[in-house]
């Protein structure tokens, strides 16, 4: 069964967190703006509000139809019932496995000369195609 809403300490929660995190992005994006190489600085703001603006959706589209709401949103959010927890933990539980082999070859990509940011790209870009196929392909098969 799914849960509807929150709790008053499961908002004061994730206010808290929400507000430490943006804290924390903007703070380190304006120090990497200022003092980091390139644009680095904008490269982490960019994708901080891309995530926060994902975030959002999410939780706009889960507290307003949340008989329309996916399986990953209803377990990302923890609204969802046991099938959706379960779901999410067996993904995230086959990305940390994968996780190690796959940041080996890439440190040792690194190690045989590779440009270490396009490795890093790479390696982040995996490591999220990994975690959406797991998901997709465990969501399927329950």
């Amino acid at each position: 069964m799914s849960i509807s809403s929150y709790t008053a300490k499961q908002k004061a929660t994730m206010l808290g967190f929400v507000l430490t995190g943006l804290t924390t992005l903007i703070v380190t994006g304006l120090l990497l703006q200022e003092y980091g190489p390139g644009n680095m600085g904008a490269g982490l703001l960019t994708g901080g509000a891309v995530g926060i603006l994902a975030a959002l959706i999410g939780l706009w589209r889960i507290t307003r139809t949340p008989g329309r709401a996916t399986t990953f949103e209803r377990a990302w959010t923890q609204t969802g019932d046991e099938r959706d927890d379960a779901v999410l933990t067996r993904s995230l539980a086959v990305l940390g496995l994968l996780s190690f082999p796959v940041t080996a070859v890439a440190a040792i990509a690194i190690g045989f000369g590779a440009a270490v940011e396009m490795v890093l790209a790479l390696l982040l870009l995996s490591e999220v195609l990994v975690g959406a196929v797991a998901f997709t392909v465990i969501n399927r098969g329950n």
